[in-house]
């Protein structure tokens, strides 16, 4: 049986003209259950305990940036940030590898699913996820937002499309790819290759990385960051950071509305999500720490990616990191019971730059000037999580301009403009929040308690430390309160949570140190405010320095 779309032959010609031919059976948005049956007949998962689905990304476990490329083609090409991150593909290799894809996928079948990115009419951008594997169209369902209406749909027509083929490798001699495993990004053509790599989250960033670009051309600001709101859809937080940093759990609150896990834009009226589900990392979720996340995992719906399972009894195994630290839960956003169907609130009172610290000297809360806000944005300063990206093992220090470099295609300066100019227009509340360590570097002290961080956000948004009293850290220069309820007085000072003070103050200075050859490199464009905003290192020879420092 050959092409059973129920989708007019429009759709099935758009596949020809993909150069998508002699296919095998082409199965067009099918609904959840559907996509569960064939994932399961085709071996490519296994069904959980109380019915999440339960798969393996084989090789791959982490997103690969050093495979990722855009094309250098003359509608983007003047636009886009090359350098380390955006590393430029020769348009001729692209459509070489792309020949020899579509001819690998002659006779296969194929899954299709039409969706949006983007909650806001106004900007959302209609795509197309086509993959060989069931569970890339299951996750491209659960992780964008569907079109619920059948008329619409059947005439959707995608901006963006998304060719994925984890079977299907490159040659690195011939096509110029790093790697066998590939993710080629073509703005002129709008078309997205994917292969070698089965893990479903180069999927989501690649769609990121196309909103980012898209947005900011527009005026609205594109976000890497959760978001949530209080007693009204005008009580919006947002909250910055890098995977490990805590942007999901901190957002699934169950005192606020959840807006969205991780992408987000801002346009002039409010904020919105791009996404319909969430991809929350779940290594370690536990029922007591994080119960919304947790029962996301004991759900139909719900795609459990290199989480292992007793293949008897069926149950999952959270604690278990022997394939990767990275274990993921993807989930329809609808899982999480204090949530807005809608993707849409007003504009953020109160902005949140999380942070992982893994040298433990960054305060746990922190106030931040509108310069300082620019700065810490700019810099994007925490550590690497244990396998977020391939051949991470422990947290590594690194800097990553926007909260999201590897998915910024634009200067980092152009995102930083927009959001401080909304900064400035909204009169929006800046905080720095450290969920890395306390009393010693990574190794050495702790992980600063969960319950600890949601005391300091509860702090925040509830508007109890809008005038409690602060001390400049004589480092870093931001305004740490003095206390902060549900938090112990010791904690709000890093260094007194050290035994060896000296210890402390030497890392310090390290990565202030640190900090100041970053901005050096990636943002010396910036504006003299925003350059004298930064930490100041402090010689620990002088007696000056060291009464500073023991504040």
């Amino acid at each position: 049986m050959k092409n059973v779309a129920t989708q007019p032959v429009s759709q099935d010609e758009s596949l020809k003209q993909l150069g998508l031919n002699n296919l095998g059976n082409v199965y067009w948005d099918l609904p959840t259950s559907a996509l569960y049956e064939e994932a399961i007949r085709r071996y490519e998962g296994a069904l959980g305990h109380l019915g999440p689905l339960v798969v393996r990304t084989g090789q791959y476990t982490g997103r690969l940036p050093k495979d990722k490329f855009l094309v250098r083609e003359p509608s983007s090409e003047n636009k886009i940030a090359w350098g380390k991150i955006n590393r430029p593909l020769d348009p001729n290799k692209f459509d070489a590898l792309k020949y020899r894809l579509c001819a690998y996928l002659q006779g296969k079948d194929i899954f299709i699913e039409n969706c949006y990115a983007g909650a806001d009419e106004h900007y959302r951008v209609p795509i197309r996820i086509i993959s060989e594997r069931a569970t890339a169209a299951l996750f491209a369902r659960t992780m964008f937002i569907r079109e619920l209406d059948p008329e619409k749909l059947a005439l959707h027509v995608p901006e963006f499309t998304v060719l994925h083929a984890p079977s299907f490798h490159a040659d690195p001699e011939i096509d110029g790819t790093h790697s066998e495993a590939f993710v080629l990004m073509h703005f002129g053509k709008k078309l997205i290759l994917i292969g070698g790599t089965a893990y479903a989250g180069e999927i989501k960033k690649s769609i990121f990385t196309v909103m980012n670009y898209l947005l900011p051309q527009k005026g609205v600001m594109a976000m890497h960051c959760s978001a949530n709101y209080g007693s009204d859809e005008n009580d919006v937080a947002i909250f910055f950071g890098l995977s490990g940093t805590g942007k999901t759990t901190l957002s699934a609150d169950p005192d606020r509305t959840l807006i969205g896990d991780d992408e987000h834009g801002w346009s002039e009226d409010g904020t919105f999500n791009f996404e319909g589900g969430c991809y929350a990392k779940v290594i370690k979720l536990s029922s007591e720490g994080e119960p919304e996340i947790y029962e996301t995992t004991r759900r139909f719906g719900t795609i459990l990616e290199n989480v292992t399972m007793d293949m008897r009894t069926r149950h999952v195994n959270l604690d278990d990191a022997s394939l990767t630290e990275n274990t993921r839960a993807a989930y329809p956003i609808t899982h999480i019971p204090n949530m807005t169907r809608s993707g849409k609130a007003g504009h953020p009172k109160h902005i949140i730059m999380l942070t992982c610290d893994a040298f433990g000297v960054l305060p746990p809360l922190a106030r931040l000037t509108p310069a300082q806000a620019m700065y810490h944005f700019l810099s994007g300063y925490t550590a690497k999580v244990a396998g977020t990206e391939a051949g991470i093992k422990e947290p590594q220090a690194t800097f990553s301009p926007c909260f999201g470099a590897p998915f910024m295609a634009l200067p980092p300066t152009v995102y930083a403009k927009l959001l401080g100019d909304k900064i400035a227009q909204h009169n929006v509340d800046v905080w720095l929040i450290n969920t890395g360590w306390s009393g010693g570097s990574c190794g050495q002290g702790q992980r600063i308690k969960l319950g600890f961080t949601r005391a300091m956000v509860k702090a925040v948004l509830s508007g109890a430390l809008k005038d409690a009293p602060t001390k400049p850290d004589p480092v870093f220069g931001m305004a740490v309160p003095l206390s902060c309820p549900g938090v112990p007085d010791e904690m709000m000072n890093p260094r007194n949570t050290w035994k060896d003070k000296a210890a402390y103050d030497r890392k310090a200075r390290e990565l202030a140190v640190m900090f100041e050859n970053n901005f050096a490199e990636n943002a010396g464009d910036a504006s003299a405010e925003i350059k004298e905003a930064g930490p100041k290192p402090i010689e620990l020879t002088t007696p000056k320095a060291a009464g500073a420092l023991g504040q």
